[in-house]
């Protein structure tokens, strides 16, 4: 394996065990034996598991949102249909049969207050889908609180769908984000 297709399996085998099982449970031996390569390959790649749950986090978050705008742009004709499109992603993402809520809130809640790296990538992810949300509100012509609205919606949702181990609360959370966007003036979020 070449060093990058090396370091992808590694990740693809660290994020697959981190995210169902809990990034506490999960040995570097489990990483090294799900990706097929020797520990001590596995250390050169990343030389502790902090590096190795960072990287983790970090190619989590870019996939996450390019998915989910890739989604929103693909999906919706205008600016209040885009945001509406959030929550059908979300929808689609609760209703996978692997789904186990937030990473970044999974992995917060593990080791964020002993691990500064954690904690500054799951405030980035978080800061980053809420400022997302927020350039939606603004192209539609929201109000500027209305980004942080939205944010609470779709964070609760996430929240919600982990726990009730069902996809509806992505339904309740569009419904509530339609009734704050008509509100707000928003076109193109009828009923």
């Amino acid at each position: 394996m070449d060093h990058d297709a090396t370091r992808t399996g590694i990740l693809d085998a660290a994020e697959e065990l981190f995210y169902a099982q809990g990034i506490q449970t999960v040995r570097m031996d489990a990483v090294r034996s799900a990706s097929g390569v020797t520990l001590r390959r596995l250390y050169q790649y990343f030389p502790s598991k902090g590096e190795l749950v960072e990287a983790y986090l970090l190619r989590r978050d870019g996939r996450w949102r390019e998915e989910l705008a890739a989604h929103v742009v693909g999906a919706a004709a205008g600016p209040g249909g885009r945001i509406l499109a959030v929550f059908d992603w979300l929808a689609d993402w609760f209703a996978q049969p692997d789904f186990r809520g937030c990473a970044f809130v999974n992995a917060f809640g593990e080791l964020g207050a002993t691990a500064p790296e954690v904690a500054a990538a799951a405030r980035h992810h978080k800061d980053e889908f809420a400022a997302y949300l927020a350039g939606l509100a603004e192209a539609a012509g929201a109000p500027p609180a209305t980004g942080a609205h939205l944010t609470l919606l779709a964070e609760g949702a996430i929240t919600a769908a982990a726990i009730r181990g069902d996809a509806t609360p992505a339904a309740e959370a569009k419904g509530a984000a339609r009734v704050l966007l008509r509100a707000a003036g928003v076109q193109g979020v009828e009923v």
